[in-house]
């Protein structure tokens, strides 16, 4: 039986995806901000600090800031309670979302009116009345940035997809007589300083599945799982968490059937199928942050 390479090189593994309409994307934005009231930041519930942009927060710094926990219901209930207080320590008004369920978003427009309470004061002692709130929404790729709007708007405002790198340019969508967004293309920024996170970002879909080798991303995500949420991995796959990670994975293709023509395991099925549950919620809520 041919054996897959044990995980010691994963951290080595150069998980950076920057397509050139990113560079673009960040220079549009850049000029577009004096346009906005308020800067609406998506992020992944599971992975809420590896799933920010950490140029974002140069960009908005005089910008109030909201932030949509997103997919919040895939993610570990007490790890949430956790993010969301620590957002709010930094002065974020903070959301727990689904966009795709529509889970919070009817919370959405008492938060950009209270995000923007001075600036609304502001136009009300200059005269100045039923001016729309502004929000530019921002993320980095597949966090559910088109989704959200389409939910918000109640409408199909933005093509979405499960794939990163959807949504291209720049357009205005008025969500109701006091609300307009600007939504912009997801852009993640040209150098992880952890290595970590380019993999949460990967195990999760934000970059593109077909420049990652998904047998080591699993490799990883077996070994987060064995040591922050014993026993999920037994219960989805009845396999025995105490062996060594790699026969793990190797368990989990014996379960699933993943073989290939020739009658010998197929490692890369069983990682696809071990990185599709958690993507969908099927191991359970998880947060990787």
């Amino acid at each position: 039986m041919e054996k897959i390479k044990n995980d010691q090189n994963i951290n080595k593994t150069n998980i950076n995806w920057y397509p050139g309409h990113m560079t673009k994307a960040k220079r549009q934005m850049d000029q577009d901000i004096k346009l906005i009231d308020v800067i609406i930041e998506i992020i992944d519930g599971r992975i809420p600090l590896s799933s920010r942009n950490p140029d974002i927060d140069e960009l908005g710094k005089n910008k109030s800031r909201i932030i949509i926990f997103n997919k919040a219901d895939l993610a570990d209930k007490e790890a949430n309670k956790k993010w969301i207080e620590y957002f709010k320590g930094k002065g974020f008004f903070v959301v727990e979302t689904n966009a795709k369920s529509g889970m919070g978003i009817n919370k959405i427009d008492a938060t950009m009116m209270e995000a923007c309470k001075e600036k609304i004061e502001r136009n009300k002692r200059r005269g100045i009345v039923n001016r729309p709130i502004r929000g530019m929404v921002v993320g980095i790729p597949n966090v559910g940035k088109s989704t959200f709007i389409n939910s918000y708007a109640k409408k199909a405002c933005t093509k979405t997809g499960n794939k990163p790198g959807v949504t291209r340019g720049k357009q205005w969508i008025r969500v109701n007589k006091n609300i307009e967004l600007l939504d912009t293309p997801g852009i993640l920024w040209p150098k992880f300083d952890d290595e970590k996170v380019g993999i949460k970002l990967a195990i999760t879909g934000a970059i593109k599945d077909d420049i990652l080798n998904i047998t080591d991303l699993s490799i990883y995500l077996i070994n987060y799982l064995k040591e922050n949420y014993k026993g999920i991995l037994n219960k989805r796959y009845e396999v025995d968490e105490d062996k060594e990670k790699v026969e793990v994975l190797y368990d989990i293709a014996e379960k699933r059937k993943c073989l290939r023509k020739n009658g010998e395991l197929d490692y890369d099925k069983a990682a696809g199928i071990l990185i599709d549950d958690l993507r969908s919620g099927n191991l359970g809520k998880i947060t990787l942050d």
